[in-house]
């Protein structure tokens, strides 16, 4: 018997972590500044970000399937999707503000936007799919801790130079 995979569910699965690898490629490339900055022991191990993202990825995107499916694809469902992707591009654009531009405080203007966006995703999902709005509380939950994280290393970090500035590059 061939086995059957659904690609709508798939893809949409899959799609949220493209901006997560893009992400991780950004962070590796500006871990010695990261690492430089003062840490309280509330900020969890690096190794953490990782499965914790992918896992949150994954199930913003299966909880985006749900509403696509339940809310009569793209057509029907064109305000949940695209609450999502407004959502969506401010959590790819994270990642950029604070470890390309090293931009704690732009990063944390960002995030708050971000927070607002994912209560937003929670509740349009829920109205097509209650499933699907339960499914984004461990990602605003994560929101949450990532905003106060942030602010935390913006407070204790806010006299550290970027590297470009120390090494004497134009910002």
């Amino acid at each position: 018997m061939p086995v059957r995979i659904n690609w709508p569910m798939l893809t949409a699965t899959v799609c949220p972590n493209i901006g997560g690898w893009i992400g991780g490629y950004i962070t590796k490339k500006n871990m010695s500044w990261y690492k430089s900055l003062k840490k309280s022991k509330c900020i969890p191990p690096n190794w953490v970000f990782a499965p914790v993202w992918t896992t949150l990825y994954c199930t913003m995107g299966y909880s985006s399937y749900l509403v696509w499916r339940d809310g009569g694809g793209f057509e029907g469902a064109a305000v949940p999707l695209s609450v999502y992707g407004l959502n969506l591009a401010l959590n790819w654009s994270w990642t950029p503000l604070f470890f390309g531009a090293q931009n704690m405080k732009w990063a944390l203007y960002e995030i708050a936007a971000l927070w607002v966006s994912t209560a937003a995703v929670g509740v349009v999902f829920y109205h097509v799919n209650p499933a699907a709005g339960y499914l984004i509380i461990p990602y605003a939950v994560w929101n949450s801790f990532a905003a106060a994280f942030n602010y935390i290393l913006y407070r204790d970090n806010k006299q550290l130079p970027t590297i470009e500035k120390s090494e004497g590059k134009k910002n």
